[in-house]
């Protein structure tokens, strides 16, 4: 698997399309939108405390699901798994799931330390980096990377310089979270 980078907040949807300076709006539809990104976690609970209470995300579906093991590779067919899924400020596209197998759980895969292939980067981008960064450290199994700093981008298509403040941190089930804020 390669890897991912889904960025939340500066997304074209369907319902009228944010751009990001250098970034021009397709001139047509293009034919897909990136919806979802599902994490498989070890503790439904303490994702939430970190993606609902922390980064802000709305909880708009909780149920327990029968799974096949086939579509989605894990845990054997007719597995029992919680799904919840979290939206941002578009209702159809940025949004986060996340599934915890409860009926049997699935083995937990070691915690990473550091990013190779087939890993995941979620950036989001957020109206208060310095205090959701902050209480992110209180989250149980969050390790942070790197505290709040000023990253400099050069601006896309000769468009002005991107300045971000940003936190990097593991999530409870290793997935690596880009906290950041979009300066003027």
């Amino acid at each position: 698997m390669k890897a991912v980078v889904i960025a939340l907040g500066l997304l074209a949807t369907a319902a009228g399309a944010q751009t990001a300076p250098g970034v021009d709006k397709p001139k047509e539809r293009l034919p897909t939108d990136v919806r979802r990104a599902t994490i498989i976690v070890r503790d439904m609970e303490a994702s939430l405390k970190l993606y609902r209470d922390v980064v802000g995300l709305q909880v708009n579906y909780d149920t327990v699901v029968e799974t096949s093991g086939v579509a989605l590779p894990a845990g054997p067919p007719g597995a029992k798994a919680r799904l919840v899924l979290l939206n941002s400020n578009d209702p159809w596209v940025g949004w986060i799931g996340l599934m915890q197998w409860v009926k049997p759980a699935l083995k937990a895969k070691p915690y990473p330390k550091r990013m190779g292939p087939g890993g995941v980067v979620l950036v989001m981008n957020t109206d208060d980096v310095a205090g959701r960064c902050q209480a992110a450290k209180a989250v149980p199994g969050v390790h942070f990377t790197s505290e709040p700093r000023l990253q400099v981008y050069p601006g896309r298509n000769g468009g002005p310089e991107i300045r971000v403040m940003g936190c990097n941190f593991f999530d409870p089930d290793g997935v690596l979270v880009e906290m950041n804020q979009i300066l003027k």
